[in-house]
């Protein structure tokens, strides 16, 4: 596996605050998807960040595709972001590696990871196509309501209504946690990393 090293330190309350209407739109457009997610899930939060995962992995995959075929086509460098963006979805993919020894899913949750991810990965593709900027600027926002949704999660283990059951085998070698780590690990840096993907996209924006 290779091996990635979060930044824990990194600043977890930063908001790029909504200023022109494209933001506003972006902004709204994350919030009125946050309650029919809150509605599914409640506070099954194993089963709410292997959801959250399926689609957090798409933009960094559709971004880094389109970016590359306009390298290829305009005979110009991307200034570093295909790669930036194609390690972001690897990076997302490999929460939900983590989360799927975490969270078992049923077989209805799989059914509705297909439907959303069908949907999902759609509307960003021509969202992107559209306008980059809007594109980006969402998945900072979604990003945000990943931190807060993972700060949840670790307030539902530190009071003890999640059980702390050790970190899985891949994500001790993904992030180079100790032999010992629990799941309270694992939250810790994934959080981290998607405080990483909302700078990178609001930036990118």
């Amino acid at each position: 596996w290779e091996t990635y090293k979060a930044d824990t330190s990194i600043d977890l309350k930063k908001h790029h605050k909504p200023s022109t209407l494209l933001d506003k739109f972006a902004f709204w457009s994350v919030k009125s998807l946050r309650w029919p997610t809150d509605l599914f899930f409640q506070r099954r939060y194993g089963c709410r960040a292997m959801m959250l995962e399926t689609v957090a992995a798409v933009p960094g995959m559709v971004g880094g595709m389109l970016l590359h075929c306009k390298s290829l086509r305009k005979f110009e460098h991307s200034g570093g972001w295909i790669r930036a963006l194609l390690e972001e979805a690897e990076n997302e993919r490999m929460h939900l590696m983590t989360f799927m020894e975490v969270a078992q899913p049923k077989w209805y949750e799989r059914a509705l990871v297909m439907a959303v991810q069908g949907v999902f990965f759609n509307a960003y593709f021509l969202g992107y196509i559209i306008s980059p900027k809007f594109a980006h600027r969402m998945v900072g926002y979604l990003e945000e309501e990943a931190i807060h949704s993972y700060t949840e999660f670790l307030k539902e283990l530190d009071k003890g209504n999640i059980e702390n059951v050790p970190a899985p085998a891949i994500a001790i070698d993904y992030w180079r946690l100790p032999a010992d780590a629990t799941l309270r690990d694992v939250v810790v840096v994934v959080r981290a990393d998607e405080a990483h993907h909302r700078d990178v996209n609001h930036l990118a924006s």
